[in-house]
């Protein structure tokens, strides 16, 4: 059964998933927990709500059974419905949702990451990571905290290895669509100005201001393609994002209605 502690029990799925040699591979705040030391101090702590993996769309059966095999209970109708791209479970004890994505991930914009997956064992990569809380639109202090950790934490670099975050890989996501550029950069600008109320020493903010910096100037100077210009021309008289609509409380009914009244 999914174990109290969210942290550990995410370890736990991961022990599974490598013994079983399937390509499951954690992302949220928790994979910030993993890869960041700066999430356990001072004000970017932060509670962490539910467990979320990005996985392959061609082992969703075999995720299917590992999930269950664990003691989470299938979001029946959900998982009918969505489940070529997205999966989730509940663990009814504990009152928590396991959210996984299939190839991709799709909030507020894509991120083809099925590519990608075979990169790291444990997470999804830093540049990655990074990029789920970059592309958040109504962006919460959950995504501040995040992000900030992660550039504290982590070099901004030219390639993709375990404790470097790959800026030239960001830097070309921006390049090819202009919605990812203008929501990165809207939330760069965002964190930078309301850095201060989380109170990092002197060097962790000019860490942070140095590589958020670093990655705008990245985004700036990347040259563009042609879908990229030819959506600039229309810029924001259309809307560039989308808005997820907001999940459900796991446990806000019976548990004999769970399955058909939480979609």
């Amino acid at each position: 059964m999914p174990t109290k502690d969210i942290v550990e029990e995410a370890k736990r799925i991961l022990e599974l998933v490598e013994k079983q040699e399937i390509t499951l591979r954690l992302f949220g705040g928790v994979a910030v927990k993993f890869q960041c030391p700066s999430s356990a101090y001072g004000k970017l702590q932060r509670d962490y709500a539910d467990i979320d993996f990005i996985g392959l769309k061609k082992e969703s059966s075999e995720i299917r059974s590992l999930v269950e095999e664990l003691g989470y209970t299938s979001r029946e109708v959900f998982n009918a419905l969505h489940g070529d791209k997205r999966l989730i479970f509940n663990d009814l004890e504990n009152e928590r949702r396991l959210d996984i994505f299939l190839d991709n991930f799709e909030m507020c914009h894509r991120l083809e990451l099925k590519e990608r997956l075979i990169l790291n064992k444990t997470t999804i990569p830093l540049a990655d990571l990074l990029a789920t809380k970059l592309q958040v639109v109504e962006i919460t202090e959950r995504e501040y905290k995040d992000i900030i950790a992660l550039v504290r934490d982590h070099e901004i670099a030219d390639e993709d290895q375990p404790e470097t975050i790959n800026g030239s890989y960001l830097a070309n996501l921006t390049a090819d669509d202009w919605g990812i550029h203008k929501t990165f950069s809207i939330n760069i600008a965002n964190v930078l100005t309301t850095l201060p109320r989380y109170e990092l020493d002197q060097i962790g903010e000019e860490i942070v201001h140095k590589g958020l910096n670093d990655l705008q100037t990245r985004f700036e100077k990347a040259p563009k393609t042609m879908r990229w210009k030819l959506r600039a021309l229309i810029g924001e008289k259309v809307k560039w994002y989308e808005l997820p609509e907001p999940d459900r409380e796991i446990v806000d009914s019976p548990i004999n209605k769970l399955n058909t009244e939480q979609v």
